[in-house]
């Protein structure tokens, strides 16, 4: 067997072992779904070993374009994949979009959702306009080793001033 026939052959598997991985791939259980919304603050309750999805809404044909600020704490929690969901098959009709994660040990972190409204390439709102539409969905996460899922649902948002 050659080297180029060994090389062709792991390209194909590790192809078929990924099967859903990388852009465009569908994770069929979003678990608990769970949502926020820009400007809340949601206490979120878990168990070990539970998948759950912290959603948001979003059009990305008007500007809206969501993204994990940072990472959690990964012994708390592990990011799985973002998905999303049309609200139609209407252009523009916007949807949501979830974060899916699994809770893993007992402990307690944040998950900070940023919506970068208009934001182009950068990241980074440019204008007064994506500046002021722009802003965070703000997760707290307890996991315990029992005891079941709860959110309490999002807090007021915060006044801006």
């Amino acid at each position: 067997m050659t080297l180029r026939t060994v090389a062709a052959g792991l390209g194909l598997l590790l192809l078929a072992a990924c099967g859903g991985c990388g852009a465009g791939s569908a994770v069929s259980d979003l678990g608990t779904v769970v949502k926020g919304a820009k400007g809340a603050t949601v206490p979120v309750e878990l168990r070990s070993g539970q998948r759950f999805s912290l959603a948001v809404t979003g059009n990305a044909s008007v500007g809206d374009s969501w993204s994990l600020k940072a990472v959690p704490d990964t012994k708390v929690v592990s990011f799985i994949s973002q998905e999303h969901q049309d609200e139609s098959d209407r252009p523009g009709s916007g949807g949501t979009v979830y974060f899916v994660f699994n809770a893993k040990q007992p402990g307690t972190t944040e998950v900070r959702l940023f919506d970068c409204w208009r934001c182009g390439t950068g990241g980074t709102p440019e204008s007064e306009e994506s500046r002021s539409q722009s802003g965070e969905a703000v997760f707290t996460l307890t996991v315990t080793k029992d005891g079941p899922a709860t959110s309490r649902g999002p807090a007021p948002p915060a006044p801006s001033g």
